[in-house]
């Protein structure tokens, strides 16, 4: 059995050959927050965040006058370096408060290099209903017809970013449009910004232009949240409103919180690994099980908070819906809201026989905080040392000392757990693949010679693709049997075979090439009717892209009967160590 050595693997399949991590920089933060709306007044800028900036002495511009062959070093931000606030609150208000006909889809119009994003949205009125006795509507009609919640981005922004808070928008106007079916919500603040607008107006014509928005702020309940909006999207990327103090508002900008060092995750990467979770991974929380029930809102589902309780790192997803009295899928669902949110991670099951080793991208600077967080929760160790012993990828149970005492083993698992969910350790796993040395008199060209795993679905051996991971029973796993058998794979099983096991076992030899069938019988161990059966009916895992422990869970054997059968057919088999692309976009980032 032939060990390739261990190097950092790259998952160039997810995006074709794509980086996997980018670097989002500003395109992950909106340059401003923008209210719009169109009535009986005409256009409106009811409110901006942040505020426009006062205009700078004409001295500052031509004390140091700039070359026009100068260099470029900021890109944008020179070009625009007060991003939307050369716009004037009034072209702002005609350029986003659209028509009626575009109510109700995606606004998104690019000025330079400024986009703007939004869900411009119609105010569907009630019917106003007249008394007989009195023919007054009993409510006052609205003069506002539509209003905009718009977010200004650099025009290179990112399409998920865009997408995304197009999303929140969205969001917002279907509770602003909610809230004014329900009591007038938007017309009364929409009001009470108008009038502190026109009493700014009138004060800037006596003693110079002023800004009306530091007036509407303290005033205006709506302002706040939107100028709260903002805030949260440029730090901590999780959004939480009341509208009107009634209702709630959640949204989760990824970019901003799937982050490991200085670069982020795509949600398309995330949404790709999501998809192929299986009943073997685990759940791995990110923060306290208080802190993440006291983070919930009132109204959470109640399976929510029984997954949260439920949840452990040595416990695989199986289990945790057995404990929970939760369906399977449900589960799986409630997982990947958890992890979409920044909340927790997949991981495979703590056990003694798996491997780890140290992130190639943990934080272990000189300036790091880790190492003092490490020591509060682990008095007893300090983390470089812990560090320096997975420098080469270890096991669980060679990092044990079999002489410690019974609670030192508690501390181990505990460990482990915290240097996974702060990104230092990443897990290696076993993958085999079939590889036969091509026959002297064969032909590179010849599709029978090439070999079985590069042959099988166009895709390489060094690079598995965790789009094709599943079960065995999965449309994308390969299919061993073939609608024509030629004569000579009847010779293939050894005498004394039954003809049904034998059926079988020329089945799933079939999809090889002469030369592969060969090869294999030539091994010593497949004149053993039961180990030829098996590495005949273990065939279609051994192309690289399935690990360990999926074999495992899936054929339900032991690692040592796998372990014994690879070594038995060494000769044809070779065995690589890499992490898991399903889970490893969570724990490190490739270059």
């Amino acid at each position: 059995m032939r060990i390739v050595p261990l190097k950092p693997f790259v998952p160039t399949n997810y995006f074709d050959g794509a980086c996997l991590y980018t670097t989002m920089g500003e395109n992950g933060s909106p340059i401003s927050v923008i209210l719009v709306s169109s009535g009986s007044r005409g256009n409106k800028l009811l409110f901006r965040y942040p505020f426009q900036r006062d205009p700078e002495p004409c001295s500052s511009k031509t004390d140091n006058p700039r070359s026009c062959y100068a260099f470029n070093s900021t890109g944008d931000n020179a070009e625009d370096p007060d991003g939307d606030s050369r716009f004037s609150d009034v072209i702002l208000a005609t350029i986003l408060a659209t028509k009626s006909d575009m109510c109700g889809k995606k606004f998104e119009l690019k000025i330079d290099n400024i986009r703007f994003v939004g869900h411009p949205t119609l105010l569907q009125h009630a019917v106003c209903q007249v008394s007989k006795t009195d023919p007054s509507p009993k409510r006052e009609m609205p003069t506002m017809i539509l209003f905009n919640v718009v977010f200004a981005l650099r025009a290179n922004a990112d399409t998920s970013v865009i997408n995304c808070l197009h999303n929140l928008s969205r969001r917002i106007a279907i509770v602003l449009q909610h809230e004014e079916r329900r009591c007038q919500y938007l017309t009364r603040e929409a009001k009470l910004i108008m009038a502190i607008q026109d009493e700014v107006s009138a004060m800037s014509e006596n003693g110079g232009p002023q800004s009306p928005f530091h007036h509407i702020l303290p005033k205006s309940k709506l302002s706040r949240d939107l100028k709260e909006t903002y805030d949260s999207l440029c730090t901590t990327g999780v959004v939480r409103l009341h509208i009107n103090n009634w209702l709630e508002v959640s949204f989760c900008l990824p970019h901003k919180i799937h982050c490991v060092g200085s670069h982020c995750i795509p949600p398309d990467a995330i949404e790709t690994s999501l998809k192929c979770i299986r009943p073997y991974h685990a759940l791995l929380l990110l923060k306290d099980e208080k802190i993440l029930l006291n983070d919930l809102p009132l109204d959470c589902s109640p399976a929510l908070v029984r997954i949260i309780k439920s949840a452990s790192a040595v416990k695989n997803l199986q289990q945790l819906a057995q404990d929970a009295d939760l369906a399977l899928l449900q589960v799986f669902q409630l997982a990947a809201h958890l992890v979409y949110w920044g909340k927790a991670i997949i991981i495979y099951p703590l056990c003694e026989n798996n491997v780890y080793m140290l992130s190639p991208n943990a934080n272990v600077g000189l300036y790091s905080p880790l190492p003092e967080q490490f020591s509060l929760q682990f008095p007893l160790h300090d983390l470089p040392s812990v560090l320096a012993k997975f420098s080469l990828p270890l096991s669980l149970s060679e990092f044990k000392n079999p002489l410690s005492p019974p609670g030192q083993e508690t501390s181990l698992i505990q460990m482990v757990i915290w240097m996974l969910q702060h990104r230092l350790l990443i897990q290696i796993h076993t993958y085999i693949c079939l590889l036969v040395p091509p026959s002297e008199d064969s032909s590179l060209s010849n599709d029978e010679d090439t070999p079985f795993a590069a042959r099988i679905g166009g895709r390489s051996l060094s690079t598995p693709n965790a789009l094709s991971f599943g079960s065995p029973t999965s449309s994308d796993d390969m299919t061993l049997t073939s609608p024509s058998m030629d004569n000579s794979s009847a010779e293939l099983v050894p005498e004394g075979e039954s003809p049904v096991n034998k059926r079988t076992t020329e089945n799933l030899l079939a999809s090889l090439s002469q030369n592969e069938k060969e090869a294999i019988l030539n091994v010593p161990a497949a004149q053993n009717q039961d180990d030829l059966k098996m590495f005949a009916r273990l065939l279609h895992y051994f192309r690289g892209q399935h690990h360990l422990e999926e074999i495992m869970y899936n054929e339900n054997m032991r690692r040592s009967q796998l372990l014994m059968l690879f070594d038995k057919f060494r000769s044809v088999l070779v065995v690589t160590n890499h992490e898991d692309p399903v889970i490893s976009i969570f724990q490190s980032v490739f270059s």
